[in-house]
């Protein structure tokens, strides 16, 4: 009797394992996770916790932020405002399917500046830096909701605001007496004068376009602003660019504008932000949060802008 070659039994085995494993892993693993997302309690976190205006239409998802703004982007003043996400699509519109942080850190301080013929919309290669998007952001919610949007290391420059950081230059390179102050965010031409008047005894610079300010000490000037009325989470995106929740300090600030606009009592809707905050996960991982989607929807069913 001839045996077969010692490779093909061994080949036939692999083909029933693979083809078992598939039939498990591919065809009843599958059915049987979908079995369980349909259970009570799961299915509506399996269907993507999706959310329902007053006639039904689906309108978003607990899980993604949405921005309220109109379509120039400012920010309409009937509904509470969600975190910026500024990376997560084209102009941060909370795109799920371009999740990302912008990347830049504690230390991305100066801006790029455009060209004066181009101005930061035209020029591709300018670019504000991450604190003075903190910055402006901070004074643009401060004017927004009326309180202070001042905050350590920003200027108020021109019609807005920038990062108050100097270019030192010194007598020794890194050391010694300062010889020249460059304000680095703010280009000559755009303001009248540099945020501060002098630095160390001397008279503080403009930025010229394309001077090469490499050998300047980059130095963050942190003012004499206290403790930020507005809160970080106001004027930083999450690290996904997709986070539905802001602090209940950002939802607190907002109260008294929405609530003047809906034409409710401020208590009212601070008790409606009070009934969409979260506590910590099992008590004590994370922080409180508040949804802005749900809250806004919530909003319009219990007092409907006219």
């Amino acid at each position: 009797m001839t045996r077969l070659p010692r490779w093909v039994p061994q080949h036939f085995a692999a083909v029933r394992a693979l083809l078992v494993l598939t039939a498990v892993t591919g065809v009843l693993y599958p059915l049987a996770v979908l079995a369980a997302a349909q259970l009570p309690g799961l299915n509506d976190k399996a269907e993507g916790s999706l959310l329902h205006d007053g006639d039904g239409a689906v309108v978003g998802s607990s899980l993604i932020g949405q921005s309220f703004t109109d379509d120039e982007g400012a920010a309409l003043p009937g509904y509470f405002q969600s975190r910026p996400s500024i990376a997560a699509g084209d102009g941060g519109d909370y795109d799920p399917t371009a999740s990302g942080a912008s990347n830049f850190g504690p230390e991305n301080v100066v801006d790029a500046l455009p060209d004066p013929g181009l101005g930061w919309e035209g020029d591709e290669d300018a670019a504000k830096s991450l604190l003075t998007q903190v910055c402006e952001r901070s004074y643009e919610i401060g004017e927004r909701e009326g309180v202070d949007g001042s905050r350590p290391y920003c200027a108020e420059s021109g019609d807005g605001a920038v990062g108050a950081v100097l270019g030192v230059f010194r007598s020794g390179g890194v050391t010694g007496e300062a010889t020249r102050a460059v304000s680095l965010n703010e280009a000559c031409g755009s303001v009248e004068a540099p945020f501060l008047a002098e630095y160390e005894g001397v008279p503080v610079e403009c930025a010229e376009y394309g001077e090469d300010y490499a050998k300047a000490v980059v130095t963050p000037v942190e003012g004499d602003a206290g403790e930020p009325e507005v809160p970080a989470d106001a004027v930083t995106a999450s690290g996904s660019g997709l986070d539905p929740h802001i602090s209940p300090a950002y939802a607190g600030l907002q109260v008294d504008r929405v609530a003047a606009e809906r034409g409710a009592g401020a208590r009212e809707v601070a008790a409606l932000v009070e009934e969409h905050t979260t506590g910590r996960f099992l008590g004590f991982m994370g922080e409180p949060a508040v949804n802005v989607l749900e809250l806004n929807l919530a909003l319009d069913e219990a007092y409907p802008l006219s």
